[in-house]
């Protein structure tokens, strides 16, 4: 138990430390253009740093962090490894001025120790049996892809503000916001799509087969997806009817017994601690026998399940308890472990696909810089200091919506690896199953982080990439929360230090390549390329020293 309490300690350390190193992404522009001061600037950043925990409902980052490294190869001496090796190459790089990537900081330390710990478990085996490749590859493109797609759009959108003509402005950015608009629906179409999927547990099937194939994994797998599939005419309702009639039609029309049995098993689990014991029994060996009975005993007790399907909890428990007396004082513990409302898990699956805040976050923000265009140029006399009085205002805007992305994405990253430890202590079966306060204490965390500053990055994000003005720190910040809440859409832990340093850089060659002070920028890009492979090699230090205590 000591362990995992020191586990879930330094994630919420790191997190911190996450916060006040990445303040300077959120808060350099609003401070350099003296939109705010320092204290405002933090105050204001931290503030929407939390707000994310209120709109983030899908946790796909989270869920792209825990499952960077397969299940066997993922303990606690792993995981804190992993988190010591990043909270010292945060804290150097900190020190050091230089804005790196807390989360590529934690990606590598991760992998890295896990790395180590199968090479001194079972010997030289491939790597893509360890970590899984193509996230650690999706994330590794997106180090380079990201500050281009951030540095893109705030060409794109310096462009429109300093256009003369008023109305062919307003008119792009009503069009930028109906292209968002749809773009995000498709994304809660696609996320609708892949949350059933997990819900029916194709992914989890999907990993076993590769594992190990037999004919029960291939009947398994092909059963969910069908049941997935059936789904599909009933999820196109959801953004006009919600999830609750959703449920109600997949409930009315679905084969949902294979689902609610599986879950009854997870239950089953989790009650008599199997997940515990397994971790346990691969690092001492006579636990192996104890796992084993436990895992016969559980066997057991799922075809009663089968049996009492769909009739009264409280004869499914006493059938059980006449196989494996669970005592007196347990019963309604076992009953609560057990008792499993599909109906509540398939509205609260469905729901997490929800991106209607987000949407209209971003639409809202356009309309608002249209309307504000009409009011200054054409309701009012356009003048200069009138023009710089509008930009300062809206730059609160767009700080605030950068803001609300950095804690999204993230206080995921850290909800990923909390979630993996708990998992492999066998706390909980999957990160579906995370507990309610690790994400309140993430991004509880990553506010209190950022609250306290990071001062050494804002010379070097506000000033040393480019002089930025308030039209140009609005353009930067939109650009970096529009890249933010599409990656994190899809799914992709991206770096905010990379997203908002490719906007800076972006709104800096509209004024000519001679206004990007290159030198900085290229010493920063070292950095970046770095920060993976310097903490895996940390983390792997780390765990083989810790290997021989723990």
């Amino acid at each position: 138990m000591e362990l995992i309490i020191i586990v879930i300690a330094l994630a919420l350390i790191f997190d911190f430390i996450n916060g006040f190193h990445d303040a300077a992404n959120s808060i350099a522009t609003v401070v350099s253009t003296k939109v705010l001061s320092p204290l405002q600037a933090v105050l204001w950043a931290a503030f929407f740093n939390f707000v994310a925990f209120l709109i983030f409902k899908d946790h796909a980052v989270a869920n792209t962090i825990g499952k960077t490294v397969y299940a066997d190869y993922i303990t606690l001496p792993v995981i804190l490894s992993g988190l010591v090796a990043a909270i010292f190459w945060n804290l150097i790089t900190w020190w050091s001025g230089i804005p790196s990537s807390s989360s590529h900081t934690l990606i590598g330390g991760f992998a890295g120790a896990a790395i180590c710990h199968a090479y001194l478990s079972h010997g030289m085996i491939p790597i893509d049996e360890i970590i899984d490749s193509g996230k650690i590859g999706k994330t590794a493109l997106f180090i380079f892809l990201a500050p281009i797609v951030g540095m893109l759009i705030s060409i794109l959108f310096t462009l429109i503000f300093i256009q003369h003509r008023t109305w062919l402005k307003v008119s792009i950015l009503c069009g930028l916001a109906g292209i968002l608009f749809f773009v995000f629906i498709q994304f809660q179409e696609n996320k609708l799509d892949e949350n059933i999927k997990k819900f029916f547990k194709v992914d989890k099937y999907t990993y076993e087969l590769n594992i190990k194939h037999d004919s029960s994994k291939i009947e398994k797998l092909e059963l969910a997806k069908l049941n997935a599939k059936a789904c599909a005419p009933y999820l196109a309702d959801y953004e006009s009817k919600g999830a609750e009639k959703v449920a109600d039609g997949i409930i009315k029309n679905v084969n949902l017994k294979d689902i609610t049995l599986s879950k009854i098993g997870d239950g089953l689990n989790k009650f008599f601690k199997l997940e515990i014991l397994k971790n346990k029994s691969k690092k001492d060996t006579s636990l192996k026998k104890d796992y084993h009975t436990m895992k016969a005993v559980i066997d057991s007790l799922k075809p009663i399940a089968k049996i009492y399907y769909g009739r009264d909890i409280d004869s499914m428990v006493l059938a059980m308890n006449a196989i494996y007396p669970i005592g007196h004082d347990k019963v309604e513990l076992f009953k609560k472990a057990i008792n499993i409302d599909i109906r509540k898990e398939l509205v609260k699956e469905i729901d997490k696909a929800d991106n209607k805040i987000l949407r209209w976050s971003l639409v809202g923000a356009l309309l608002v810089f249209a309307l504000t265009f009409i009011y200054t140029e054409k309701i009012k006399e356009p003048t200069a200091r009138r023009t710089s009085t509008s930009f300062k205002k809206l730059q609160l805007l767009s700080s605030a919506a950068f803001s609300i992305g950095h804690g999204g994405n993230d206080a995921q990253k850290v909800m990923g690896i909390i979630a993996a430890a708990l998992i492999a202590n066998g706390n909980i079966v999957d990160i579906k199953s995370m507990p309610d306060w690790v994400p309140l204490s993430c991004y509880l965390a990553i506010s209190l982080g950022t609250l306290s500053g990071g001062w050494k990055i804002v010379k070097t994000m506000g000033s040393k990439i480019t002089k930025v003005t308030p039209i140009e720190g609005v353009s930067a910040e939109t650009a970096g929360a529009s890249t933010l809440f599409i990656t994190e859409q899809m799914g992709i832990p991206v770096s905010t230090t990379h997203t908002i340093t490719g906007s800076i850089v972006g709104v800096g060659l509209v004024k000519g390549i001679s206004s990007v002070k290159w030198g900085v920028t290229i010493s920063l890009l070292w950095a970046w390329v770095l920060t993976i492979p310097v903490s895996a090699i940390l983390a792997a230090l780390v765990y083989s020293i810790m290997h021989f205590f723990i």
